[in-house]
């Protein structure tokens, strides 16, 4: 049986922007609910009840769904109770009484509120009005109370179709449909049929199909308008309305190709006789001397009238109860989603993504017009780095301008031998000159967050820019290095507002127990210092793809860059990591690694190397520069796949000493199962090397899911977003606690 619900699922991460924002009217349905648990990687829920009352239905209903999944989708979402929101009310009531005249059901205005309490019709306002994407209702609602309403509200052309998608389960009968899959249309708009109208709702149909089932599944998308007559061998009003509407079919479809390539793979011929749509035989016999290749492959069935095709919905519906079935509406633009009364949770859950992806697909949708529901905070991220200053704004999870500023060693020469703070006025000036050129200013922001420095080990989260953290990095209380600008500037940019500054996850961050630092000599101890803001943001990454908390799963992140650090993160704590500022770990493209002690210390008291050299292979000229002579790794994966002896050796001890080193924290978990490894940083771009890891690390038992790159940007934005939208608290630097 074909996997529409997979197959949904990965068309929509290839083409989100960003989530759309869903409204469901029957937001106390048990099956409304349980869809919703499934839906929260794709869309924000905007839940019409309030939230005791979703979760009431929850304790008494939903007993079966994962505690955890259900608590995601609770935290993802926003509840509306109708009766409080009379600023909502007023809106939609005046927008209602002053709708064109043919749109308009009512002049007054209490009549309109009367009719607006009601969920359907609220909800159906709150997509025209621009506070939602997309409405979901019909699983309570007689069509006259729900889905003429909103195919009344959002229609966005004159000729409308609901689509009937079907996947089979194997034990229908093969060879009718290519992989169990039909379509059909149309199943719920049109009463009365013209030639027009069916045209039209032959090409909406065979779109619908087109948008969600994969060329690859389905190469080409064959469509019958289906008569009682096949190509002339009987007369009336029926076939003769097919004949009409298959003479416009070309002119509407050559109109749809012009939204899409994709189009073009769409055949529709008319009045066929269903049984030599469905039947090859029937074809044969009925079709002597003509072209048949085109029957016994149908998968799109349009019916010439309302009775037939919603009668073949629900006869197929009731023949296979375990077939996946939706409806998908074409002519609201992916506005709304209309549910049958006895559908199931599943039936709802395709039938938003089915819409979600063609709101993706399409290309006019890239956010919610409005923050009603979903605030869109605006955010700019300060990430400082020795030679140039990156910064993006977001509003919300969605990007508005990034840039990376280059300093010139011009610009930089008052400030050699100094140290880095003593740039940060110059950098705030560039950075204030950068949100003008964008047509912004600090009133324009919500925060500030900087790139954490080098401080005082502390947990991880966010923290609040206070002065003690001021001072510490003033007073240098820990290495010079260019993220300490981060907080400094941060802090800077909102002095006098009321806006917050802050930082996230800085490289000191330090959750690991006694028995992590503990070495065999007195004189030192381990410290933790690691690519905390990348590790801590691509386990929340994954947990969020898997509707979960970084605080219930157990991870292994491999950051993998021009340096490499290994980290444990045990149910939200950040346990244990090598030290990746001093090289320690597997070695990587500038970095040495951990070292055989007594060789190195004979080493360092060779003569052969000054202090300074010998730092200088550890850090920035080791690993695969000494090594190999170039730190680019594409250019050591091309003579790897050249196969050349030197290249394929150091290799294959890199990805060993990976290996090695994830494997190495499992008693980190104290016998606990590991839920992922997770490979991040540049390194993770290449195919080969994450293979090559994935195999070496198969024998933990658990998967290895690759994160290429490393988005420190949104990473601030997401920790600056959690705190301002309320879901943890800002922490305070006070190191001494």
């Amino acid at each position: 049986m074909y996997d529409i619900d997979a197959a949904l699922d990965q068309q929509i991460l290839q083409v989100m922007k960003t989530r759309p924002a869903v409204v469901f009217t029957e937001a106390t349905d048990p099956r409304i609910i349980e869809a919703a648990c499934h839906l929260t990687r794709f869309v924000r829920p905007v839940f019409l009840a309030s939230e005791a009352a979703v979760k009431e239905v929850v304790a008494r209903d939903l007993g079966h769904l994962d505690p955890t999944r259900v608590e995601f989708t609770l935290a993802e979402s926003a509840f509306c109770e109708i009766d409080r929101r009379d600023d909502l009310l007023e809106e939609f009531a005046r927008a209602c009484v002053e709708l064109p005249h043919a749109l308009r059901r009512t002049e007054d205005l209490d009549e309109a509120l009367r009719l607006l309490r009601e969920p359907a019709r609220f909800g159906i306002m709150a997509v025209r009005q621009g506070h939602a994407d997309v409405v979901v209702g019909g699983i309570q609602h007689e069509p006259k109370d729900y889905f003429r309403p909103m195919i009344r509200l959002l229609a966005k052309q004159e000729i409308l179709c609901e689509a009937g998608v079907f996947v089979l389960p194997d034990a229908h009968p093969e060879g009718i449909f290519p992989h169990n899959i039909v379509v059909l249309g149309d199943v719920g708009v049109n009463a009365t049929m013209t030639p027009e109208a069916l045209a039209n709702v032959a090409v909406g149909t065979c779109a619908v199909a087109r948008d969600l089932i994969p060329a690859e599944i389905l190469p080409t998308i064959n469509c019958a308008i289906v008569s009682y007559s096949n190509r002339g061998s009987d007369e009336g009003p029926s076939p003769e309305l097919v004949r009409r509407a298959a003479e416009l079919v070309p002119a509407v479809l050559a109109e749809r190709v012009t939204h899409g390539r994709r189009y073009e793979t769409i055949r529709i011929e008319g009045e066929v006789k269903i049984s030599v749509a469905l039947s090859r035989r029937s074809a044969q016999l009925y079709r002597r001397g003509q072209d048949t290749n085109f029957v016994g492959g149908t998968n799109v069935i349009i019916a010439p009238n309302l009775d037939t095709g919603n009668l073949l919905f629900h006869l197929y519906a009731t023949r296979y109860p375990e077939a996946k079935k939706f409806c998908v509406m074409f002519g609201v633009r992916f506005q709304g989603v209309d549910l049958p009364m006895d559908c199931t949770a599943e039936d709802a859950m395709l039938g938003v993504k089915a819409s979600v992806l063609r709101l993706q697909k399409f290309g006019h949708w890239s956010r919610t017009p409005k923050d009603t529901f979903f605030r869109r905070y605006r955010i700019l991220a300060v990430n400082p780095g020795s030679t140039s200053t990156k910064i993006a704004v977001y509003e919300g999870e969605q990007e508005r301008f990034a840039q990376e500023i280059q300093h010139s060693a011009a610009e930089l020469a008052p400030y050699e031998g100094k140290r880095i703070v003593e740039q940060y006025a110059l950098r705030k000036g560039i950075i204030m000159q950068a949100l003008a050129d964008h047509g912004l200013g600090v009133a324009d922001l919500d925060a500030v967050s900087g790139r954490g420095g080098v401080l005082r080990p502390i947990p991880h989260g966010a923290y609040l820019v206070n002065d003690r953290m001021r001072e510490d990095l003033l007073a240098g209380t820990g290495s010079d290095h260019a993220s300490n600008l981060g907080a400094l500037i941060a802090r800077d940019l909102v002095e006098g507002t009321d806006r917050p500054a802050f930082i996230v996850d800085p490289v000191v961050v330090d959750e690991a127990p006694e028995r992590v630092k503990i070495t065999g000599m007195k004189a030192i101890r381990r410290r933790v210092i690691s690519h905390a803001l990348n590790q801590i943001s691509t386990a929340r990454r994954y947990a969020e793809e898997h509707e979960t908390f970084y605080r219930y799963l157990n991870l292994i992140v491999a950051h993998l860059g021009g340096g490499i650090t290994i980290g444990a993160h045990a149910r939200g704590r950040y346990i244990d990591v090598n030290n990746g500022l001093d090289g320690e770990g597997p070695f990587s493209p500038q970095r040495s690694g951990s070292e055989p002690t007594g060789d190195l210390i004979r080493l360092c008291f060779s003569g052969r190397y000054t202090l300074e050299e010998l730092l200088q292979l550890n850090k920035g000229r080791g690993g695969l520069i000494d090594l190999l002579g170039t730190a680019d790794f594409r250019e050591v994966e091309r003579r790897v796949e050249e196969g050349d002896p030197e290249f394929c050796r150091v290799w294959e001890a890199m990805v060993y000493q990976i290996c090695k080193g994830i494997t190495a924290l499992l008693p980190a978990f104290d016998g606990q199962p590991v839920d992922q490894v997770l490979l991040t940083g540049g390194l993770a771009r290449s195919e080969r090397f994450v293979a090559e890891i994935t195999r070496g690390v198969a024998a933990l038992g658990c998967g290895v899911t690759a994160y290429p790159g490393e988005n420190e940007m949104y990473a601030l934005v997401k920790g600056a977003l959690r705190v301002l939208g309320g879901k943890e608290k800002a922490r305070e630097y006070a190191p001494e606690a």
